[in-house]
């Protein structure tokens, strides 16, 4: 089965889905893919199915007896039956899904599984009883996988006690595009233009074609008229995207108060106090909806780097964090059609400051942990986070925007290289100075292992002649900037 070729990258995924297709053994299998909305899963299993003669079926939200009918009617579509089949109950539905592939493996996709769980709530164990070889009546091949954006149903569907707990021989979560992949993605090849699209539109594939037309900033000078044009547009879908997000799930019942924490959080309020602070609430009660936004995936949260107890949220879509930084607080002037253009040029401080400035240090994390050279930062990375250092002299605390940790030869954790990002500053002699003085104190502290530390420094608007000169002659200092992150020689 090769790999369509209107699917970009995704070669991992195809290749498990594949494999997993075309298991030889007799008995049907399972297996879950999952992952947020708008990745692709759909479009990726819709073409598995296609060259492999497979059947899919997409529920939606409906009553069990409408699903059933509506499952009854694909199937007999599939099957070319000259009258729908009609399902009694799912344990029927099932049986029959089981007879479909007596001669060879075929991959049979439920799309969208927790719309029928949540109004068949016994379908996973009636799923269950079907994959017991001693409940299934025809010498099946049915490859079954179920898919589903509802991350944290998807999970709980192989975890614990579930009756599904066991039985998966794939478990496939379909991510959002790296930054370099967006890029090729976006067909953007000036890096600067790449990161600024990314710090809105991250790697979520759907949002290049459907959701902007097919507009992409043609280079540096093209990129304001571009978000005028394709993001600040109310006449695009991607203008009211950010909303739909947390509407779509159906976990979050009071989207009024989720809109809030993401709106701290993009305010550069990270920390739980903060944003209780920040909603004028108590920090218990944020568990809540905290725990519900990591479960669905919209947000992540960061252990720091040096103190394991202590970590910051951060928001994984950076659509959301654009909307709440950006938009939401001039929403009714960018309502008026006709007025972006005149609403974005004072909007860009804030977009640089609180989009792309923390957006700019994700990505130089994600460097360090997946692409650097590992002789770059003198060993393999297995762990990169930001983290606060103590300075109990100066009575204050250093942020640190990446500590870089691996192994030494005896196996303890040891500090590879901490690191600076600035986006929209000239990077100088006096940020490595700074960055020496943080290295200091952590070489003094009790439980850092941190004699061979290498400092890192990354911009995006440059570095001085002074600095490079230094650079050049201490290996330990490595100057990183846009062009490298890309990998653009």
């Amino acid at each position: 089965m090769e790999k369509p070729a209107e699917i970009f990258d995704r070669e991992v995924e195809w290749s498990e889905l594949v494999r997993f297709a075309r298991v030889p053994r007799a008995g049907a299998t399972l297996g879950v893919v999952s992952g947020r909305r708008r990745q692709g899963k759909t479009f990726l299993l819709d073409a598995l199915v296609r060259v492999s003669g497979g059947f899919m079926f997409t529920a939606t939200e409906s009553s069990e007896a409408d699903a059933l009918r509506q499952y009854g009617e694909a199937l007999g579509g599939y099957l070319g039956e000259a009258t729908p089949l009609r399902f009694v109950n799912w344990e029927e539905a099932i049986t029959r899904t089981m007879t479909l592939a007596p001669a060879g493996p075929l991959p049979v996709v439920i799309d969208e599984f927790p719309f029928l769980a949540r109004a068949s709530p016994a379908l996973p164990s009636i799923i269950q009883r079907a994959l017991d070889p001693a409940g299934q009546r025809s010498n099946t091949r049915v490859r079954l996988l179920l898919c589903g954006s509802a991350l944290s149903f998807m999970g709980g569907l192989l975890s614990g006690t579930a009756p599904l707990r066991g039985r998966a021989g794939l478990e496939l979560v379909v991510r959002t595009l790296d930054y370099q992949a967006a890029a090729r993605f976006w067909g953007i090849v000036d890096p600067r233009t790449a990161l600024l699209v990314n710090a809105i539109v991250g790697g979520t594939p759907a949002y290049r074609h459907e959701f902007t037309q097919d507009d992409s900033p043609a280079g540096p000078d093209d990129f304001d008229d571009w978000v005028v044009r394709a993001v600040l547009n109310p006449a695009r879908p991607l203008f009211r995207e950010a909303r739909y997000l947390l509407a779509e799930e159906p976990d979050i019942r009071d989207p009024a108060l989720y809109h809030s924490v993401l709106a701290a959080i993009a305010d550069g309020r990270t920390r739980r106090g903060e944003i209780a602070n920040f909603l004028g609430r108590q920090p218990s009660d944020l568990t809540h909806p905290l725990g519900v936004l990591e479960d669905v995936g919209l947000v992540v949260r960061e252990d720091d780097a040096f103190k394991s107890n202590k970590g910051v949220y951060r928001i994984a879509e950076p659509l959301l964090t654009f909307y709440h930084a950006v938009m939401r607080p001039a929403w009714g002037d960018l309502e008026r059609a006709g007025r972006s253009r005149q609403v974005w040029p004072r909007l860009q401080r804030t977009f640089l400051s609180k989009v792309v400035g923390p957006h700019f240090e994700t990505i130089c994390r994600e460097w360090a942990r997946w692409e650097a050279d590992p002789d770059l930062l003198g060993g393999f990375p297995t762990r990169v986070a930001a983290g606060v250092v103590n300075d109990p002299a100066a009575r204050t605390q250093h942020e640190v925007d990446m500590a870089v940790f691996g192994r030494d030869d005896q196996g303890r954790e040891e500090l590879l290289a901490i690191g600076e990002a600035k986006w929209h500053e000239i990077v100088g002699v006096s940020h490595l100075q700074h960055l020496a003085h943080v290295r200091g104190l952590l070489r003094r502290r009790d439980g850092v292992l941190a004699d061979r530390c290498r400092l890192l420094l990354f911009s995006g608007g440059g570095f001085t002649d002074d600095l490079r000169s230094m650079a050049a002659a201490e290996p330990g200092v490595q100057l990183v900037d846009v062009n490298r992150l890309y990998a653009v020689d």
